[in-house]
C-alpha cells in the first residue's frame, strides 16, 4: 500500500559515548511519519543524515507516493527490497514448477539458462560456458534438484559464482541490457540463429519472468516495453517440400515393413489418421473401433498422449508423462476415422504383436531370431522410431529426395494426412476436429498442396481456357 500522507521532522542529535573508546560521540536521527506511523533512521554524521532527509523531502515535494510498510518513497522502497536476477529467476521457476508440465519446466529452464549469461555483472572468474549452462539448466533452474540437496561438487563453484554475479532487477530498466538479453535468446548454443518458433517460445518465458517482477513490485514497468526489438519472422505454414504424396507414403511404409515391421502401423497412424507421435504411443487396443465390414472404415477414440520428458523433470522421477490430448481438457477424447488401409495395418499389427498388460498397441518389443514379443509395455523411445524412419527413407527415396526435406521427420506424415484431407474437399471444420487443432491453425499451417498435385491443378485450370 502507498500513501501521500507524509510528514518530515528536523534531524535530532543524540549525544553519547563510543562503546569501545568511551569518547564522546553523536549520532543523528532522521524522523518522518507516513500515514500516522513514525519512522526513523540513524546516521553517524550530520551530512549523511541531511542527505537522506533531503531525498525524503524531494520525493514529498515531487508528489511521489510513499510505501506504508517501509515508510520510504516507492523508488527507495523498491531499491531497498530489490533482488538479483539470479534470486528472481529461481523464485520464478519455483512459482511455475507445481503447475507446469515436465516439458514446460524444461522449456523454462532452457530459456533462463540461455538468458542469464547475458545478465552478469562481470566476467572475471566466470566458469566456462559448458559448466555454466550445466549448473543453470541442471540444478539452479530445476526445483526438484535444488530441493534434493546441494549442487554436485563439479558444479558447486559455478553455482556460487553465478549467484553472486548477476545484475539486480532494477538494472533491467536499461534498454541496452534488455536488448542484449533478447539477442542472446535469438541464438543457438553454436552461435547460429535460432528458429523463429524457438525465439518466440523463449521470449514468452523471459517476458513472463519480467512480468512476475512487476507483479512483485521490484520494478515499475515491464522492461520489454522499453526496447524496439524485432524477432525473426515465424513461418506460418508447413514447408510444401516435406509433404509426401500417396505413392511416396506407401513406399515409405513398405520400407518400414522391411526395417522395423512392428512400426509399420505406428507410422500408418500418422499418415492415414493424422495422429501425433505421442498420441500413437498412448493408443490402446480397446480405443480402436474395427470396421463393421471388409474394406470399411473404423474409428480411433483417442484419450491422451504419452510424452518423453527426461530424467529429473517430473514429480515422480519418471521419464514418461501421461497427459491429456493437446488443447483439450484432461479427460476429453477425440475420435478420428480409420481408413481401410490403416484398418488393415492395425488388424495385422494386433494379430502379430499382441498388446501387453497395459493394452498399449505400440510398445518396446524384443525377441530371438527377429521374433518380436511384448515386454513390460514401455513406450517406444523417440530415438528408436526416428532411427527406423531414417533407414526407411534410405530404402524408399531417391538420393535427391533423401537430401531434401521430404518426409524428413515422422511428424511430416501428419502434415501429409491433413493436407490430403483438405485437398480432398473435407471441410476445414471437420478436419480441425479430427486433427485436434483450431480451424485458424489448420488453415494457417496445414492447408498445403501435397507433392505431385501441382500438375493436376494446372491441368484443371487449363481446361477453363
Amino acid at each position: 500500500m502507498s500513501t501521500y500522507d507524509v510528514r518530515i521532522w528536523s534531524i535530532r542529535e543524540h549525544k553519547g559515548k563510543d562503546r569501545k573508546t568511551g569518547k564522546p560521540r553523536s549520532t543523528y536521527r532522521v524522523r518522518w511519519g507516513v500515514a500516522g506511523k513514525e519512522f526513523g533512521e540513524s546516521f553517524q554524521t550530520r551530512a549523511l543524515a541531511e542527505s537522506f532527509r533531503s531525498r525524503l523531502m524531494v520525493a514529498q515535494r515531487e508528489g511521489v507516493a510513499f510505501d506504508e510498510p517501509t515508510g520510504l518513497p516507492e523508488p527507495m522502497a523498491r531499491e531497498k527490497k530489490t533482488r538479483s536476477w539470479y534470486q528472481h529467476a529461481v523464485a520464478f521457476v519455483d512459482m511455475k514448477w507445481p503447475h507446469a508440465s515436465p516439458n514446460h519446466r524444461k522449456g523454462i529452464a532452457e530459456t533462463l539458462a540461455t538468458v542469464t549469461p547475458a545478465l552478469l555483472l562481470a566476467t572475471r572468474g566466470a566458469p566456462n560456458v559448458d559448466t555454466m549452462r550445466a549448473a543453470l539448466y541442471g540444478w539452479v533452474f530445476n526445483t526438484s534438484a535444488r530441493k534434493a540437496g546441494p549442487p554436485p561438487a563439479r558444479l558447486a563453484s559455478a553455482v556460487a559464482w553465478i549467484e553472486e554475479n548477476t545484475v539486480n532487477l532494477s538494472a533491467l530498466m536499461d534498454a541496452d541490457l534488455v536488448r542484449k538479453a533478447l539477442n542472446a535468446l535469438a541464438l543457438r548454443m553454436d552461435g547460429k540463429s535460432a528458429s523463429a518458433s524457438t525465439v518466440a517460445r523463449k521470449r514468452a518465458v523471459f517476458s513472463g519472468a519480467l512480468k512476475y517482477a512487476v507483479e512483485l513490485r521490484f520494478i515499475d514497468r515491464h522492461p520489454l516495453t522499453l526496447v524496439s526489438w524485432t524477432a525473426p519472422k515465424k513461418k506460418d505454414g508447413v514447408d510444401r517440400g516435406v509433404v509426401v504424396n500417396v505413392a511416396q507414403a506407401v513406399a515409405l511404409l513398405e520400407a518400414v515393413r522391411e526395417v522395423s515391421p512392428e512400426l509399420e502401423a505406428f507410422f500408418g497412424c500418422m499418415y492415414y489418421a493424422g495422429l501425433r507421435p505421442e498420441e500413437v504411443l498412448h493408443l490402446q487396443d480397446d480405443e480402436y473401433e474395427r470396421p463393421n465390414q471388409n474394406a470399411g472404415w473404423g474409428w480411433l477414440h483417442l484419450s491422451g498422449a504419452t510424452v518423453a520428458v527426461g530424467q529429473g523433470w517430473s514429480d515422480d522421477s519418471e521419464v514418461i508423462e501421461e497427459r491429456g490430448l493437446k488443447h483439450r481438457a484432461a479427460t476429453a477424447t477425440r475420435s478420428v476415422p480409420v481408413a481401410p488401409p490403416l484398418a488393415a495395418l492395425l488388424d495385422h499389427h494386433i494379430r502379430t504383436y499382441p498388446a501387453p498388460m497395459n493394452r498399449r498397441l505400440f510398445v518396446t518389443r524384443r525377441g530371438p531370431g527377429g521374433r518380436y514379443v511384448a515386454t513390460a509395455g514401455q513406450p517406444i523411445p523417440n530415438n528408436t522410431y526416428t532411427t527406423s524412419w531414417r533407414r526407411a527413407r534410405q530404402l524408399a527415396l531417391t538420393e535427391a529426395q533423401q537430401r531434401s526435406s521430404l518426409a524428413r521427420r515422422p511428424y511430416d506424415l501428419r502434415h501429409a494426412c491433413l493436407s490430403t484431407w483438405l485437398n480432398a474437399g473435407v471441410s476445414p471444420t471437420q478436419v480441425a476436429e479430427w486433427a485436434g487443432n483450431s480451424v485458424k491453425v489448420l488453415l494457417e499451417v496445414y492447408a498445403k498442396c501435397i507433392d505431385g498435385e501441382v500438375e493436376a491443378a494446372l491441368q484443371r485450370i487449363q481446361q477453363n481456357y
